[in-house]
C-alpha cells in the first residue's frame, strides 16, 4: 500500500512541504504521497491523540500546533523534549507516536552546505528574536560548540525566558544594546520577520561586525533580505533562509519512506520557482 504523510497545521495552503517531499518521492521512485491537512486549533489535540487512525505513517507539524503535538506524542526524541515542541511525527510498528524537532538540524544543515567550516571559529553568536525558530537555533548553535549565545528580542521578557532554557550558555541582552554587541559577535542570526516581503527591514548597521563574521537570516522571501544584502556588500559571509526549510524536511522523509534524500540545486531551483523568486 502507498505510504501517506502530510503537513498539518492551520493554515497549510501556503506550505511548500508537499512540493519538497513530492520531488523526493518522484526522484526515488517511491509509491507514496505527501498531502496538506488543515487542522483547526480546536481540533488539534483530538487529531494528534488519535493519529493512529489517520491513515498516515507520519506528518510534519507547523504553526500553531508544534507544542500541542509534542504533548500528544507517546515519546519524544531528546531535541523535541528540550524544545517542548515537535515538527516531525511518525508511527512506529507498535502504534507508538514519536515526535522530534528538526528545525535546528535544518538550520545546521543549511549552514554546513552553504558555508562549509562555519563552526570552526565561532565562539559567540547573537540571535535576534525569541520565538519557536529562535529556540531551535539557540539549541543548534550550542550543540555545535558555540560558547555563548546572546538573545535579543523587542519584548525583553521573551528573550529572558528563552535564555533561561539554555542557561548558563545563553544570555538575554537588550535590543538597544545590539550595536554595541556586534563587535563581539562571530555569527549573527535573524529569526524575526523583519526584512520579509511586506515587513519593514531590520534596521541595523553592520559596520561593527568582525570581518570574518557570518550573517544568516531564516527569512527566504525575499531570498536576499536587506540584512543579507548589506552583509554581502561588506564582504561578510552570508547564508539565506531557504536551505533551512529544505534541510529540516530530510529526517522526516527518511523516517516515513525509508530513504535519506539530498538537498540538491535542482530542488532549490524548484522551490524558488514556485515562490516566484530568483537565485
Amino acid at each position: 500500500m502507498s505510504r501517506r504523510a502530510a503537513i498539518t497545521g492551520y493554515p497549510v495552503a501556503h506550505s511548500r512541504s508537499p512540493l519538497i517531499h513530492g520531488h523526493w518521492l518522484k526522484t526515488h521512485g517511491i509509491d507514496g504521497a505527501y498531502e496538506r491537512i488543515a487542522v483547526k486549533p480546536e481540533e488539534a489535540e483530538a487529531f494528534y491523540r488519535g493519529f493512529g487512525d489517520s491513515g498516515l505513517v507520519g506528518c510534519n507539524v507547523t504553526v500553531p500546533h508544534k507544542e500541542i503535538a509534542a504533548q500528544c506524542c507517546d515519546r519524544l526524541e531528546e531535541t523535541a523534549r528540550i524544545m517542548g515542541a515537535a515538527n516531525t511525527l511518525w508511527l512506529q510498528d507498535d502504534g507508538t507516536l514519536v515526535g522530534d524537532n528538526t528545525d535546528g538540524l535544518g538550520f545546521l544543515g543549511n549552514l554546513d552546505q552553504q558555508a562549509p567550516g562555519w563552526d570552526e571559529d565561532v565562539s559567540s553568536a547573537l540571535v535576534l528574536g525569541a520565538g519557536g525558530a529562535a529556540r531551535a537555533i539557540v539549541w543548534a548553535l550550542l550543540s555545535r560548540g558555540v560558547k555563548t549565545v546572546m538573545i535579543a528580542n523587542r519584548t525583553a521578557e521573551k528573550a529572558k525566558a528563552l535564555a533561561s532554557r539554555f542557561a548558563p550558555d545563553s544570555i538575554a541582552v537588550a535590543w538597544g544594546d545590539i550595536p554595541d554587541l556586534l563587535g563581539k559577535t562571530d555569527c549573527l542570526v535573524n529569526t524575526t520577520s523583519l526584512g520579509m516581503t511586506g515587513q519593514p527591514p531590520l534596521d541595523l548597521d553592520l559596520a561593527p561586525l568582525k570581518s570574518g563574521a557570518l550573517v544568516t537570516d531564516i527569512v527566504y522571501a525575499p531570498l536576499e533580505t536587506p540584512l543579507l544584502g548589506e552583509a554581502r556588500a561588506r564582504g561578510l559571509r552570508t547564508v539565506d533562509g531557504l536551505g533551512m526549510l529544505l534541510h529540516q524536511a530530510v529526517p522526516g522523509f527518511e523516517r516515513w519512506f525509508g530513504v535519506r534524500p539530498q538537498v540538491t540545486d535542482e530542488l532549490r531551483r524548484l522551490v524558488l520557482a514556485d515562490l516566484g523568486l530568483a537565485e
